[in-house]
């Protein structure tokens, strides 16, 4: 199975603050409601090559047309894809954009061959995900993470919600298994 097309389908924004961001982009964009929230782990972490500390981050996702949104605070300190783009003046920036891949290792081996180092990669759900440094060529890294029923889920739960409760700042817990 070709790795191509990347379809990409999630934009990822680090804040310093996960409130104040997300009120922020609500004031601005309208966007909302805000699901999750709570601190994630991101385990069994591979950072450039070498086994790294866990990272913790809180983050949300929200939805804008086709287009799911996450919002990320970043929790620890420990060295990890996250760490390398946080701005030292505090402002958020853009992260990553996000593809489900149908053939996870295809995808992330063939943006590897293209020159495009790998990051971070993570445990998730019993699969891997990893940040794929495409800054060269797009200004943000890319996600990589196999098409999880999962992950669709919370994509699923974000819409919905948008749909549900357009404008909405808030910021609610996934009622989704994860």
């Amino acid at each position: 199975m070709s790795p191509l097309p990347v379809t990409l389908v999630q934009m990822a924004y680090l804040v310093p603050s996960l409130e104040e961001g997300c009120a922020a982009l609500n004031r601005a964009f309208g966007w909302g409601p805000f699901l999750g929230g709570t601190e994630g782990v991101l385990a069994d972490h591979i950072y450039r090559g070498e086994p790294a500390e866990p990272i913790r981050i809180r983050g949300v996702f929200a939805q804008t047309g086709d287009i799911n949104v996450e919002v990320i605070e970043v929790v620890s300190e420990a060295p990890s894809a996250f760490h390398e783009m946080l701005r030292t003046d505090g402002q958020p920036v853009l992260h990553h954009c996000a593809t489900f891949a149908a053939d996870y290792e295809a995808t992330r081996d063939h943006l590897v061959a293209q020159g495009y180092p790998v990051v971070s990669e993570f445990g998730f759900a019993g699969k891997r995900i990893c940040y794929v440094d495409t800054r060269p060529l797009l200004g943000f890294m890319t996600e990589v993470y196999p098409d999880l029923p999962v992950i669709r889920a919370m994509y699923a739960e974000a819409r919905e919600a948008a749909a549900a409760r357009p404008l909405d700042p808030a910021i609610t817990p996934f009622t989704t298994p994860r």
